[in-house]
């Protein structure tokens, strides 16, 4: 698509009348409600589902790779933010053996494909948090931020000029936040520990990858005592997590040393990025944000309907069952919170209130993956039906956990309640409690012990040994600036190391594997 066609469709979406939109967003509300009360959005059994996004890199330097559009539908994957992005959403599946295997069996067969296709193209997709090295003769600092201006005449018959980013999708909903009205309640930047970077776009939030793993609730009525408890588990499950520590080198601030970045950095710095470039700095909490409890199902869908509306994108008639509420599942795109609710579905039968969890960056390997969808499953699952309670702690509590697991992973003080009611900041017994649960959870959807035992695996292993991705990151960074590297060298040194790891094992290892390389 021209820059010139890019720039009208951008025109068309900022001609959408915002007030209009906000009304039939709510009048949608009203819709989804009688069909709770009526029981379209309940499941026979919780159902999950997954959402992986990828990079492309170089296979033979590491380079970041803008991925042909073509190549893109060839593999069957989705566009994302940036034109290095690529997604993958696996179709929902019962929570219970078969289905969890089935999820698994899916991402790997699909990525094995994609993985052959883009290797005759010298290219691979790479599962990580936060790419580092940018593309061949580019810094990342210009690739993150460079856009021109084009002119454009809307459907409205008025002319405007569109700012379009130059390495961004072509969805007009992206470039679109830089040109409305509104564009000041993004805020279009990065801030974090010595890194400080300045856009005309959201084009920064394209250095972040995630799995977004999703349980779909058997009664939607039941929906806000799982989200909850998915809160209160957000903290526990990011800081086993932890994968993006370092920015590209040109990204930090000229005066930064590499001590300063290895003891001031985060450990899963995917976080900032998210809020500091699609929230207002000068506001309070913003749209990407830890949410508060959810007091009833209407608490949930309100909620949405009410949530600011940077874009109001267009809305064509369908024929999908959520085409009924059209305006309502619009604003989904852009109800950014790190759990969210959703009310969905192609089809009435496929109708569904589900809960996505967003905090998780992406992982060393598929089996990483499918741990963190089978343990959010399970415990959301278990913590519910047994009463845990920890649904006592705090709500502040529950978010302070969340953001010292973004700044510290696994050293983090985690505040937890265990099964018998007492609270605690040990490290060990919160994740004995945690993992526990999880297990009898996926126990109950009728997996043996063994195999919800396997699919947890890799995250006990990571709190016996206190290894984390990011931690693993740092130590790589740290040892290579002791042998003399210097910060850039380190972060690229260490980054061809984790994407040729990840080479060997993405489909059939895991980090576990990585773990016991270095004992």
């Amino acid at each position: 698509m021209s820059g010139e066609d890019l720039a009208s469709r951008v025109a068309d979406v900022l001609a959408v009348d915002a007030d209009e939109f906000r009304e039939r967003a709510h009048e949608d509300a009203d819709v989804i409600r009688d069909a709770v009360e009526d029981g379209v959005f309940d499941n026979p059994q919780a159902i999950v589902g997954l959402e992986y996004e990828f990079y492309a890199v170089k296979s033979d330097d590491c380079a970041l790779r803008r991925v042909p559009r073509r190549l893109l539908e060839l593999i069957g994957f989705e566009k994302e933010l940036g034109l290095h992005n690529a997604e993958m959403t696996t179709s929902p599946q019962p929570l219970n053996t078969h289905g969890l295997r089935a999820q698994e069996s899916e991402v790997k067969s699909r990525l094995r494909t994609a993985l052959d296709v883009t290797s005759s193209e010298r290219m691979r997709l790479v599962s990580d948090g936060l790419w580092t090295i940018p593309p061949e003769g580019e810094d990342a600092t210009t690739y993150l931020t460079d856009s021109v201006e084009r002119t454009a005449i809307a459907a409205d018959g008025t002319e405007r000029s569109i700012r379009v980013a130059t390495n961004m999708s072509d969805s007009a909903r992206y470039h679109a936040m830089a040109n409305t009205d509104r564009a000041e309640a993004a805020g279009m930047r990065i801030e974090a520990p010595h890194v400080s970077l300045e856009a005309d776009t959201v084009m920064p939030e394209s250095l972040i990858t995630s799995i977004q793993p999703h349980y779909q609730v058997p009664h939607a009525a039941d929906l806000p005592d799982h989200f909850n408890y998915a809160l209160r588990i957000a903290g526990p499950l990011l800081a086993l997590g932890v994968n993006s520590p370092f920015f590209p080198p040109d990204c930090y601030d000229e005066d930064a040393t590499a001590d300063d970045v290895l003891r001031n950095g985060w450990k899963e710095h995917r976080i900032s990025v998210f809020e500091t470039v699609l929230n207002d700095p000068t506001t309070g909490e913003g749209k990407v944000r830890f949410p508060h409890d959810l007091s009833s199902v209407d608490d949930a869908i309100d909620r949405i309907a009410s949530d600011d509306t940077i874009v109001p994108m267009p809305v064509e008639a369908g024929e999908r069952f959520d085409d009924r509420f059209p305006h309502f599942r619009r604003k989904h795109g852009t109800y950014w919170r790190w759990i969210r609710p959703v009310f969905g579905g192609p089809t009435r039968s496929a109708a569904n209130a589900r809960i996505e969890f967003r905090p998780i960056p992406a992982q060393p390997t598929v089996r990483d993956s499918v741990a963190f969808l089978a343990a959010f499953a399970g415990l959301v699952e278990s913590l519910t039906r047994l009463e845990h309670p920890v649904l006592e702690l705090d709500w502040q509590h529950a978010r302070e956990n969340f953001y010292a697991a973004m700044r510290d992973g696994l050293d983090a003080d985690l505040d937890w309640i265990t099964n018998d009611g007492k609270e605690t900041t040990d490290r060990l017994a919160l994740y004995e409690d945690l993992l526990a649960h999880a297990e009898d959870g996926l126990t109950n959807r009728g997996l043996t012990e063994e195999e919800a035992a396997k699919y947890l695996y890799p995250l006990r292993r990571r709190v016996r040994q206190n290894v984390t991705p990011a931690s693993w990151k740092r130590e790589q960074v740290r040892e290579a600036i002791d042998d003399g590297a210097d910060l850039a060298g380190a972060i690229t040194t260490m980054q061809r190391r984790y994407v040729d790891r990840q080479s060997a094992t993405l489909l059939e290892g895991s980090f576990a594997d990585w773990i016991g390389d270095q004992q």
